[in-house]
C-alpha cells in the first residue's frame, strides 16, 4: 500500500482558473475529485495547491478512500475508430475535399474547433 509521501512523489496535473467574478486563482486536481483551492495570487494558489494536495490524500487514507494514479499522455495512442452513417461520412468527406485536405485531417479541424468553444 502506498504512503502519503508515495502519492505527493507522483506527478498529479493540476489546473488553474483564473476567478473572473471574486478575482484571485482557483487551483484544482482533476485526478483528485474534489481537490480544489484558491488564492489571491498565483503563487498563494500555488502553495495553497500543495496543502490542498496533501490534506486530501491524507483524508483519502484515513477513510480508505480510493486514490487515483496521475492520469497520463502515455495512455492515450491518439487513434480511435468510430462508426458512423454513410451520409455523414460522404458529407464529412466531401467538406474535406471541398477545404483540399484529408478528411482525417478535417475531422481533427472540427473535433478541435468544438473542444475549444466548450472549453471556454
Amino acid at each position: 500500500m502506498k504512503t502519503l509521501n508515495d502519492y505527493m512523489a507522483l506527478p498529479y496535473r493540476l489546473e488553474i482558473v483564473e476567478d473572473q467574478e471574486e478575482g484571485g486563482y482557483v487551483v484544482s486536481y482533476p485526478d483528485l475529485p474534489g481537490c480544489i483551492t484558491c488564492g489571491d495570487t498565483i503563487e498563494e494558489a500555488m502553495n495553497n495547491a500543495k496543502d490542498a494536495e496533501k490534506a486530501w490524500i491524507e483524508a483519502a487514507l484515513e477513510e480508505g478512500i480510493e486514490i487515483n494514479e496521475p492520469d497520463s499522455i502515455e495512455n492515450y495512442s491518439g487513434q480511435f475508430k468510430l462508426r458512423i452513417p454513410k451520409t455523414l461520412h460522404r458529407t464529412l468527406a466531401l467538406h474535406a475535399r471541398k477545404e483540399g485536405i484529408s478528411m482525417n485531417q478535417y475531422c481533427v479541424y472540427l473535433l478541435s474547433r468544438n473542444d475549444a468553444l466548450l472549453s471556454k
